[in-house]
């Protein structure tokens, strides 16, 4: 991987520009062509515009925006001025952005309009304002920013060194401390450019964005590697509904989406499985290995039509995909692969490719990366996950203690999560260290094991299980829709009896379940989760607030 010799996002794009200037680059989802030479000169346009505020290498400047094609042309116009990017989460709150603004010292802010009261002005009188959807600066004379969109040949690129600081991304809303990554020009450049290792990006690819650019999984993988090969990302206007996404498939005709699981498992779970179980014969031969594959084979072909027939790789990270859906996936010969990362690994750590994933596994490590199970145990060989590369983050912004703690003393990074290799030295992982349930007799329980079994039932959407005065209990979101179907509970006075068939489905639920699993972590109780679980922005269930 020679193409980049200086690992720096001025470099990356520098060689881009003159490789494809021609090519399509950051566009809207069926709207006019953006060619890279075009994408240069609104970038070198709005790094001129900061310069113009008095933004200087190393000054901190936030991106509070949904995603569009400005967003990336924020990114770099901030990188090529050697400046440091502060992607903020659209759904933190207001008050979690202001500990953001505050502790990252930022100067200025690009702000979507849908945003812009979250970061009130009179909030913020120092920090200069630019709404991103047109890249006009709002808190100055209008005139003052019309001069530089005829002068983006005179922009020259920032001297950044790879180990100069690119960006710090908040992996929480910092209510309590400050935890900003600190990821820098290497981190991220590397992490693209290694990436490609594990999918052949070529100019041709057409990505379509679906996930928050703020984060580092879409940041690094949607934005960063596509423009260093000269591929097109497409995006969408509005959220990724059903009624927006379909239509948007169509138009795009996607090679490369990357998407966390919860997409997939609710296209699964509402759309396949229903369709299976909506006729008694299909029911039936669903229960067999044989006719399962088939079905799945079946279902598979008219979901890649869904997407546009042209997909090629299909990426799922950001949290563990439910072993049913995997195991759609992979009868379906759906070109999906599997990758595992954190934000403080800029994200990728490793990653099972189209064609060579293995069944619960997340792959082996990616090119580069080296890891390794700590402390791990002589008999299982579980351990906790450690890793070490040219993707491991700076630190923590302002937190040495945090930083120190992140680290073992020879300097590996801590991931938090334990798992084991087998031995391919493909990766499994368990789950989170921090959720382990400590048993009556000392045994350790990991709650996404037995979770990864109750999702599996029918009528499952999701679940989470915690303890409760030293039992296991299961909440469980069913899929109510389906369960008012089958059962023809659909008038007024059918859906009284919905609650007694929910009861009846949890105790089916409970006692599938405790047969599979080992005796130490079998459940004690299902209650019904009434709504879905709330989430992360990576839509991960925020397993704090049910604790």
């Amino acid at each position: 991987m020679e193409r980049n010799r200086k690992l720096t996002i001025p470099a990356m794009l520098q060689n881009s520009f003159r490789e494809f200037a021609n090519n399509n680059s950051l566009v809207f989802v069926g709207e006019e062509e953006r060619t890279y030479a075009q994408l240069e000169k609104e970038i070198k346009t709005a790094a001129l515009q900061l310069q113009s505020i008095g933004i200087q290498k190393g000054d901190k400047v936030a991106i509070l925006s949904t995603n569009m094609p400005n967003w990336g042309i924020a990114f770099f116009a901030i990188a090529v001025s050697g400046a440091v990017v502060v992607p903020i989460l659209p759904d933190f709150h207001a008050n979690e952005i202001k500990n953001i603004l505050l502790h990252a010292e930022v100067k200025a802010i690009y702000v979507s309009e849908g945003l812009a009261a979250k970061v009130s002005a009179d909030d913020f009188p120092g920090i200069q304002r630019i709404a991103i959807e047109d890249l006009q600066l709002q808190n100055i004379n209008p005139e003052g920013n019309q001069h530089n969109s005829n002068r983006s040949e005179e922009f020259m690129f920032a001297d950044v060194d790879e180990n100069d600081l690119l960006s710090i991304i908040y992996t929480s809303g910092t209510t309590g401390k400050s935890k900003g990554v600190m990821l820098s020009h290497r981190n991220i450049v590397w992490t693209a450019q290694q990436s490609r290792g594990l999918h052949a990006v070529e100019a041709y690819d057409r990505f379509l964005s679906v996930l928050p650019l703020s984060h580092t999984f879409e940041n690094t993988l949607v934005l960063i590697l596509p423009i260093m090969f000269g591929a097109s990302v497409h995006y969408l206007r509005k959220p990724p509904t059903a009624s927006v996404l379909l239509p948007a498939l169509k138009i795009v005709q996607p090679t490369t989406m990357l998407v966390v699981p919860l997409i997939i498992e609710k296209i699964f779970k509402s759309k396949i499985l229903p369709e299976i179980n909506s006729k008694a014969i299909t029911r039936s031969l669903y229960k067999t290995a044989l006719f399962r594959k088939i079905l799945h084979r079946i279902a598979g072909k008219k979901l890649e039509k869904t997407f546009g027939g042209h997909l090629r790789f299909f990426g799922i990270g950001g949290a563990k995909l439910d072993d049913q859906v995997e195991q759609f996936l992979t009868d379906a010969r759906f070109p999906f692969a599997i990758g595992y990362g954190m934000t403080e690994s800029s994200p990728l750590l490793a990653g099972a490719v189209v064609g060579k994933t293995r069944f619960l596994s997340t792959g082996p490590s990616m090119p580069g990366v080296e890891l390794r199970i700590g402390d791990a145990d002589p008999i299982s060989g579980e351990g906790e996950i450690q890793a070490r590369g040219l993707n491991v983050m700076l630190g923590y912004y302002k937190e040495q203690e945090l930083t120190r703690d992140a680290f073992t003393s020879d300097g590996w990074l801590r991931t938090g999560d334990r798992g084991c290799f087998d031995k391919n030295a493909y990766l499994y992982i368990k789950g989170r260290i921090k959720n382990m349930i400590v048993g009556s007799s000392g045994e350790n329980i990991y709650p996404e094991e037995i979770e990864s079994v109750i999702n599996r039932m029918e009528y499952v959407l999701e679940s989470l299980v915690i303890q409760q005065k030293g039992r296991l209990v299961a909440m469980v979101h069913l899929n109510i829709e389906e369960v008012e179907k089958r059962f023809k509970l659909l008038t007024d006075e059918a859906r009284l009896r919905f609650n007694e068939k929910a009861e009846e489905i949890l105790r089916e639920i409970q006692k599938q379940v405790n047969e599979q699993v080992n005796k130490f972590s079998q459940i004690q109780q299902v209650v019904l989760q009434p709504v879905p679980f709330e989430k992360t922005p990576t839509q991960k269930i925020k397993r704090f607030l049910y604790i």
